[in-house]
């Protein structure tokens, strides 16, 4: 029983850090001066991000790889699946009213270069590096084309800019700096014990149960990182902001393939299971196919697909397990 609590902990103290740390990196770069547009590309992206890179990481370096793609692999799937279908299930997401093409083709596009990627057999550090490559030109896409709306709402740029900082994840303009500081110690320190919480006992949990580490990285431990997503995408459905519900799932989709894995890749090499070859790794890019009638003939997800989701998920966790 105790290990179980004990993963609990770690999940719970990542969680906690991960937006501790969100909250502090936010207010001290906007108050060293860093533009809310550069701090929403940047550092709120990497900073909801590190509770699966320090669990990716702290895998590696326990020779636990199988933990670290795994939960890659998994939480992608429960993103589309769960993250989707749980709040469709509350709210119809009105995904018609929206475009989300070009990021959505970014998300195929990095799925399959990850699926190619795999098929050499580990991710090493050309990998990584192609990998990052990626990242970096998708961010500077979205960089470019952010600067290109402000530019062209000049007319109204103070009320853009001052409209920015407050919608930027975390920001408070009158935050002092004290509480600045206790933010990031609490995430620094935070995220590396949760981490290590959470690898430790995954892994006792996998050998008692006779689960291999690759199955505990694609259904609990990728479950538990894909909490913060769920509560942001129910809060988004419930106040009607289809979206935020569905670019959070897309953006997260995107840095777990390229930053996560490709930061990984620098401390340690990544073999790559069999499994995930013929089997995992389809069913994610399954998944993220699923969603092209929200993104491409502007489908609403109804409460129907949301039931639809859900039940498949829970089918692929049960496929899984057994």
């Amino acid at each position: 029983m105790m290990p179980w609590v004990l993963s609990g902990l770690g999940l719970l103290i990542l969680l906690l850090a991960g937006d501790a740390l969100v909250k502090g990196a936010v207010n001290l770069s906007l108050r060293v001066g860093i533009p809310a547009l550069i701090v929403s590309l940047t550092i709120v992206a990497f900073g909801t991000s590190a509770p699966e890179l320090l669990i990716s990481v702290n895998a590696v370096l326990d020779d636990k790889p199988g933990l670290a793609l795994g939960n890659v692999i998994g939480s992608n799937t429960a993103n589309i699946l769960l993250v989707l279908g749980i709040p469709a299930l509350l709210s119809v997401l009105h995904t018609s009213h929206f475009e989300t093409r070009k990021t959505y083709n970014f998300m195929i596009a990095g799925s399959v270069l990850f699926i190619a990627l795999a098929f050499r057999g580990t991710f090493d550090w050309i990998a990584g590096l192609i990998l990052l490559a990626a990242l970096f030109y998708v961010l500077f896409d979205a960089f470019r084309d952010a600067h290109a709306h402000r530019k062209a709402a000049n007319g109204a740029a103070m009320a853009l800019a001052a409209e920015s900082e407050e919608d930027v994840e975390g920001a408070d303009p009158d935050m002092p700096w004290w509480q600045i500081i206790v933010f990031l110690v609490m995430g620094l320190v935070g995220l590396p014990l949760g981490a290590d919480l959470l690898v430790d006992n995954a892994s006792i949990i996998a050998t008692r149960y006779g689960i291999s580490e690759s199955v505990i990285g694609l259904t609990l431990v990728a479950l538990g990182t894909s909490l913060p997503e769920l509560a942001t995408t129910v809060m988004a459905a419930l106040r009607k902001q289809a979206d935020v519900a569905l670019g959070n799932v897309i953006g997260s989709n995107m840095f777990n393939l390229l930053a996560i894995i490709g930061i990984t890749t620098l401390v340690g090499e990544i073999p790559v299971d069999p499994g995930f070859l013929i089997f995992d790794l389809w069913v994610m890019l399954a998944a993220s196919l699923l969603i092209i009638p929200f993104v491409y003939f502007k489908q609403d997800i109804t409460r129907i697909w949301g039931i639809s989701l859900t039940a498949l998920y829970l089918v692929y966790v049960f496929t899984v397990l057994s």
